[in-house]
């Protein structure tokens, strides 16, 4: 999984190489979906970002500041070392679970 960031962020500036993290991306939308995410970082400036990526950032800011923004881009990697899905469908956090099943 690759993040893209300022490279003056706080988030990069703290970071060093390897260094175990934890993400959590979900939705906002009930159901709620949660991917939960452990792994190592590798933190490093790249030149050039995806195009999909530099679309996004004009699309979000305007074209003048989309391409500032990814003119020079930090590129957080997190190689996952553990992953997990609540869906709240069929899986659940464990205190909720233990909650519906009355203990």
């Amino acid at each position: 999984m690759k993040m893209g960031s300022p490279p003056k962020a706080p988030k990069v500036m703290i970071l060093p190489d390897y260094s175990q993290v934890a993400l959590t991306i979900h939705s906002n939308q009930w159901l709620y979906r949660a991917l939960l995410i452990r792994g190592i970082t590798k933190v490093e400036t790249v030149d050039g970002v995806p195009p999909e990526y530099a679309a996004a950032a004009e699309r979000y800011f305007g074209e003048e500041q989309g391409r500032a923004w990814v003119a020079q881009m930090t590129c957080i990697s997190v190689r996952p070392i553990w992953v997990g899905l609540l869906d709240f469908e069929t899986r659940f956090p464990s205190a909720i679970e233990a909650a519906m099943a009355g203990l």
